[in-house]
């Protein structure tokens, strides 16, 4: 999903984690649960976090960075400087979202606009089907996360829409603002945008 994202923005290192059940941890079980997946990212970065740092999660991936900085902030760790949710509601106010209601058949044609998106004019069925299991899961894992909303959020958020975004419209973001101090800047283009890592999303993201 980030590899046409630059190395660095400004003086920040970008370091994606990579999650089980894809690519090179294609062999590895699905995680299971947002929570599952936050307690083991934070045991994987714990000894990292002697830095300025910042997360940032899009879409399905805000949600489990969401849940790490609070695993952070609960163990005592060092806190991001800010936490960057793109296109997602809030915790309080899903599951949301059109993928959660398509079928089978619904899913792999939105995987295979993914995948063209991510350059792949012409995916193998046999890849599309195994990605379709890890998508499945993935949206099952959303179905099952929910947080009532509760103090002590360990830094300032900044929810990121996007203009054009029929996914998640960025007015259905204002949630956020009830964990911790948020901005909701509205970049300019749709769902994918983030893909291609756009000067305007570089620029919020090195604030």
């Amino acid at each position: 999903m980030f590899r046409r994202w630059p190395t660095h923005l400004g003086g920040m290192e970008v370091l994606p984690i990579q999650l089980p059940a894809r690519e090179n941890r294609m062999r590895e079980p699905h995680f299971g649960t947002y929570e599952e997946l936050a307690s083991d990212v934070t045991e994987g970065i714990a000894e990292y976090l002697d830095r300025p740092y910042a997360v940032f999660g899009h879409c399905g991936g805000a949600l489990p960075a969401f849940e790490t900085v609070l695993r952070i902030g609960e163990r005592g760790l060092r806190a991001p400087d800010r936490c960057f949710v793109s296109s997602q509601v809030a915790p309080q106010d899903g599951p949301y979202g059109r993928f959660l209601g398509l079928d089978d058949n619904g899913l792999r044609q939105e995987l295979l606009k993914l995948l063209k998106a991510l350059g792949s004019a012409d995916p193998r069925p046999d890849l599309v089907e195994l990605f379709l299991e890890v998508l499945e899961a993935d949206l099952e894992a959303n179905r099952r996360y929910r947080k009532e909303i509760a103090e002590g959020f360990p830094c300032p958020v900044t929810a990121i829409g996007w203009s054009d975004d029929v996914e998640v419209p960025y007015g259905r973001m204002t949630g956020w603002a009830e964990w911790a101090e948020t901005d909701f800047p509205v970049l300019k283009g749709s769902h994918y945008t983030f893909l291609e890592a756009p000067e305007e999303l570089r620029e919020t993201l090195g604030m």
